[in-house]
């Protein structure tokens, strides 16, 4: 019998898979993001001192759009890459946390690009 595929252990593995090969430094830290049924959240952070240095999310109070959908992405890219330049990152590493590069995921990034980061 076929058992039916558990998405978010599929997902998690995924992730590992792909933190095994990214990690960010000071001179490059990692864009991580998260997303959930509700909300996404994206953070930067510097793996070799386990610290995050900027995060936002779509709960955050400049985000207008408050779900987890293509155009509170594109805004939360936006303000991730606004707020990563007032903190002197421009050079980041992506992570997309084990989810496909595609919808939502893709227009975050490509905001974050459009924001001025580079990856």
């Amino acid at each position: 019998m076929i058992s039916k595929t558990n998405r978010k252990l599929e997902r998690e593995r995924r992730h590992k898979r792909v933190r095994t090969k990214i990690s960010g430094t000071t001179e490059c830290p990692r864009l991580c993001v998260y997303r959930s049924n509700n909300n996404l959240y994206v953070q930067i952070i510097d793996d070799s001192v386990a610290k995050t240095l900027v995060s936002a999310s779509t709960l955050d109070k400049e985000i207008k759009v408050k779900h987890s959908n293509k155009e509170a992405a594109k805004e939360l890219g936006e303000l991730i890459a606004k707020r990563a330049k007032a903190k002197k990152i421009n050079k980041i590493v992506f992570d997309r946390g084990g989810y496909i590069y595609h919808g939502v995921v893709k227009e975050l990034a490509e905001a974050a690009r459009n924001g001025g980061l580079e990856f």
